[in-house]
């Protein structure tokens, strides 16, 4: 049996982690901080009084930045942009991104004058994957440089993940499907790899020795597991539950 979430205890646990995520900024230099628990929603993160995280307990550089309230944001900002490119946390130095290792796409992302157009001068960001397809994210900012900025994330960025992590993941705690988990079996997941990959029933039943009929019947078996109607949906939901990957 599923447990539902109460929505006031949820926000006040939200509102406790968000101070505990703002106090780090402040303790390792980097106090001004913007967090969003979906970078492809343009609500706001809330807190326990049902206001904007972002002008209650997070410090924006420029008070009259109103980031949370324009919807295009995540759009244009390069912050959000290269936490699409990637999983880990990286840091903002010296006008480029870097990270504990040579990311191409993530260094060749243009970030120097969006950057300086919001005053910032060193960061450290925090995406965080969620089951589902859902990237939130954590930004760490400071107005001045920081010159030990790579050796501050090489020592921090494991806590700071963690923080961002919980904070987003307890916010979206009830708001993702409430079904009981979905376990595909082996021929399911092939079907539905081989029809995420473009390929027909007709192909994919040729590839794996089965009938076509047969390829249809796995895939509409994995929708109704999945609660989804259709092929496509059930695609897009294995995608987000991690059956589907890279890899065929």
């Amino acid at each position: 049996m599923l447990t539902k979430v109460d929505d006031g205890e949820r926000l006040a646990r939200v509102t406790l982690l968000a101070e505990r995520v703002s106090a780090l900024g402040r303790e390792i230099g980097l106090p001004y901080v913007a967090a969003s628990a979906d970078i492809s929603s343009p609500e706001p993160m809330l807190g326990q009084d049902g206001r904007p995280l972002a002008e209650t307990t997070f410090e924006w550089l420029d008070n009259a930045v109103r980031y949370w309230r324009d919807r295009a944001f995540a759009l244009r900002a390069p912050f959000i942009l290269a936490a699409r490119y990637s999983a880990e946390p990286f840091f903002y130095h010296e006008g480029r991104f870097a990270s504990w290792r040579p990311l191409a796409r993530l260094e060749a992302i243009e970030v120097r004058e969006a950057a300086e157009a919001f005053g910032i001068q060193a960061a450290v960001i925090a995406p965080t994957y969620l089951t589902g397809g859902v990237i939130g994210a954590v930004v760490w900012a400071a107005s001045e440089p920081v010159a030990d900025l790579p050796a501050l994330y090489a020592a921090r960025a494991d806590e700071l993940h963690g923080a961002a992590l919980r904070l987003v993941c307890a916010y979206r705690d009830g708001q993702d499907d409430d079904a009981p988990p979905v376990r595909l079996t082996k021929r399911e997941v092939q079907c539905l790899k081989w029809a995420a990959a473009g390929k027909t029933d007709a192909d994919i039943a040729q590839i794996i020795g089965i009938s076509g009929p047969t390829v249809r019947f796995h895939v509409q078996n994995a929708a109704l597991k999945l609660r989804v109607a259709g092929r496509a949906q059930a695609i897009h939901r294995a995608a987000g539950l991690g059956y589907i990957g890279a890899s065929l």
